[in-house]
């Protein structure tokens, strides 16, 4: 009789993993400082820095920059649609339905990753699982949906769960292709700035960013755009992939308070709320916080 072997999560990807989140966090500031540039561009210019850092690092340590990109085209087409394939849903869903909407309803990944992590070898939900992601969510809904209203087309909320679905689909997914290198996220990146750059040249106008925007766009490359793949890529595929699930809903949070701290936005009374639950969500969720058990 044989039995399944599930890899133990490797504790130190978990904690690279989670600086994943921080990154996310700067993600709302450094677009605002990038300015008005048409988000196809934007992404087109930020991954191609993250392409051309991770080039160098490469290069620095001697190490090919090839290899790491003679993958299946399996893996292309997961890498690939993951990153490029979640933001040009995302802009979609930005551009055909209110904003608060499209973003409440793509946040619903982190919840479908605890739900999908069910569905891997050796895996199973408890009840408490899904209670934390619950109460993140929730935590969440409370900063990203504040406003929501009535309106958007059918396009506009199609394309926003798709994106929840292909984000949480592609950090599951990536679970089972732990054998590919981290490294070969740089190749990824490289597709999405030229897919990018196609779409821009196709549905956008040009408008590039001006003075201190530049600031804005090359610390997207550098951080929430560029190494935050890295670091999740390395989190999911050998890390604890539920308790990364449960520690994403403090994105909207912090991204909350870089915003305030950066005086785009102002704090609210929903903030400390949103803080109760989401610390709760993941308290509960992660197992750290446990019921005591009668007599």
């Amino acid at each position: 009789m044989t039995t399944t072997s599930v890899p133990v999560p490797d504790s130190r990807a978990t904690a690279i993993g989670a600086t994943t989140v921080l990154n996310w966090a700067l993600l709302a500031t450094l677009t605002q400082l990038a300015g008005p540039v048409p988000p196809f561009l934007l992404t087109a210019l930020a991954f191609a820095i993250a392409f051309a850092c991770f080039a160098v690092w490469l290069g620095l340590r001697g190490e090919s920059l090839v290899a790491p990109l003679r993958q299946p085209p399996a893996v292309w087409a997961l890498g690939v649609g993951g990153l490029f394939g979640y933001h040009a849903l995302y802009f979609v869903a930005q551009q055909n339905a209110p904003p608060a909407n499209a973003g409440l309803i793509s946040y619903l990944w982190p919840l479908l990753i605890v739900i999908f992590v069910a569905l891997l070898p050796g895996e199973r939900l408890k009840a408490i699982h899904l209670v934390g992601a619950l109460l993140g969510f929730a935590g969440a809904a409370l900063l990203v949906g504040g406003d929501v209203d009535v309106g958007g087309s059918a396009l506009g909320y199609v394309a926003a769960f798709a994106c929840a679905f292909v984000w949480s689909g592609y950090s599951v997914l990536s679970r089972a292709t732990r054998s590919v290198p981290t490294e070969a996220v740089g190749g990824f990146c490289l597709a999405t700035a030229l897919l990018a750059a196609l779409c821009h040249l196709l549905f956008e106008p040009s408008r590039w960013p001006q003075g201190i925007g530049w600031l804005g766009v090359i610390g997207l490359g550098l951080g929430p755009v560029g190494s935050a793949f890295f670091t999740w890529d390395l989190g999911v595929k050998h890390g604890d992939l539920r308790l990364l699930g449960l520690l994403a809903y403090f994105t909207p949070l912090l991204s909350t308070l870089v915003l305030i701290a950066a005086g785009y936005a102002t704090a609210s009374p929903l903030l400390a709320l949103a803080a109760i639950l989401i610390t709760l969500g993941m308290l509960i969720g992660s197992g750290w916080l446990r019921w005591p058990r009668a007599g």
